[in-house]
């Protein structure tokens, strides 16, 4: 069944629950926008990378249903309906659900909290995922352990045991400067927040200190 086909079929099973008309029960099985929300990605990358912008992306997630769907079933039908993969249909589910109202921002439908931290290094982005890699090098002890990783681009750790994640990315911003951003997710409360905030925080300057006095001194 299309998405078309399968909305339609929503709007109808409602009508006939209801005895709304067809707009009526269309409008209210589409839900109201939240408050502007802006995606951290550009429209242009987005549709790049998956073949749609926001808006489209937004629209067609409506019409299957997404607002009434968990998260993990979101983001596998993205990836097996659209062709997708698994990193990009994951942040298009992300911020689906936070331009719908269905995730707050800075964190996760279950409540728990998301922080993130950033450095521009003058270093290729090669070597600032080696280095990053190399945890031990610039932030000793960190209770990272890596899931998966795609060379020069992103990587994700779980920390600890595990009941939180990291996502890193990598971007180039030409062949001698490139930037780290780190999200921490799933953490439990504010207090939680703003310890891990800071922390990534020190540790992505001493990183940044590591690497560009290493290239002074090359």
């Amino acid at each position: 069944m299309t998405t078309q086909q399968s909305f339609k079929h929503r709007v109808r099973a409602r009508m006939q629950k209801t005895g709304e008309s067809y707009t009526a029960a269309r409008a209210n099985l589409i839900p109201d926008p939240a408050p502007a929300h802006e995606p951290r990605i550009a429209d242009e990358r987005v549709r790049e990378r998956t073949g749609r912008g926001w808006s489209e992306w937004f629209a067609v997630l409506d019409e299957w249903g997404a607002a009434d769907r968990p998260h993990p079933e979101i983001a596998a039908w993205i990836r097996t309906e659209h062709g997708v993969s698994g990193w990009w249909a994951q942040g298009v589910t992300v911020e689906y659900e936070k331009a719908r109202g269905l995730r707050p921002i800075g964190g996760d439908r279950d409540g728990t909290l998301n922080v993130s931290a950033s450095k521009t290094v003058a270093v290729p982005v090669e070597r600032l995922f080696e280095a990053f890699a190399d945890v031990e090098s610039w932030a000793p002890g960190t209770p990272l352990r890596e899931r998966t990783s795609q060379p020069g681009r992103s990587a994700r750790y779980d920390w600890g045991d595990g009941s939180t994640r990291v996502l890193v990315t990598f971007t180039a911003k030409g062949d001698a400067k490139s930037t780290v951003a780190v999200s921490h997710e799933r953490l439990p409360d504010g207090e939680a927040a703003d310890r891990i905030r800071a922390y990534w925080r020190e540790r992505l300057a001493v990183l940044k200190n590591v690497l560009e006095e290493d290239g002074q001194h090359s």
